[in-house]
């Protein structure tokens, strides 16, 4: 094991409850066969992360049941419905005690961003103190790299679905962007149109 994949836990936020998808959580919905957040599971190991915790919000049980997430640290956030902030909250708090010394986040409805971005993101891993994000076309996007200094700033301005914009505003000259833009698109799953990108 690499001191990178030793050293950076992948953080997949599956809590969502498909609001505009008449309510139908996202890491059930079907891509290329099986669950999404199976699928987002196997892009973040495939890029490198040995240990990956996942939190789960909206129908969590029927997650666990459908989804094959072996391995995996399975996250409960009771508070999901309040939005993403409350899954980034929870998923680094359970980091805690890890010895991860960063956390790769991202998230269960962009199924266009695959391993070769995730790769280049956390190619980008130097300390505790990095702050790394996916650029398509110079613009930030997803998945986003914290180190461990940068956590609790992070938790403590997560609120509602900003999630860790607040934070990385406010420290954007500390960004590394890494340009992903050749490789991977970075569209959500968001409404009943969209579920047309799903294969």
């Amino acid at each position: 094991m690499t001191h990178t994949e030793d050293e950076v836990a992948g953080l997949l936020l599956a809590a969502g409850g498909g609001r505009r998808l008449g309510g139908r959580p996202k890491a059930l919905l079907t891509h290329r066969g099986r669950p999404l957040v199976e699928h987002a599971v196997e892009v973040l190991r495939a890029a490198g992360c040995a240990r990956v915790h996942v939190v789960l919000g909206a129908a969590a049980d029927t997650v666990r049941e459908r989804a094959r997430l072996d391995g995996c640290v399975l996250v409960d956030n009771p508070r999901w419905e309040l939005g993403m902030g409350s899954s980034l909250r929870a998923g680094l708090g359970s980091l805690a005690g890890t010895g991860a010394r960063a956390a790769l986040v991202s998230l269960v409805d962009q199924p266009g961003i695959g391993a070769e971005a995730v790769a280049r993101v956390l190619a980008a891993y130097e300390d505790e103190s990095s702050l790394v994000a996916a650029a398509y076309g110079g613009v930030r996007g997803h998945p986003v790299l914290f180190g461990a200094a940068h956590w609790a700033g992070v938790a403590s301005s997560a609120t509602g679905d900003r999630g860790a914009r607040v934070y990385l505003k406010a420290h954007d000259e500390a960004v590394r962007l890494v340009e992903c833009g050749d490789v991977a698109s970075p569209y959500d799953i968001d409404t009943s149109e969209d579920l047309a990108r799903l294969e």
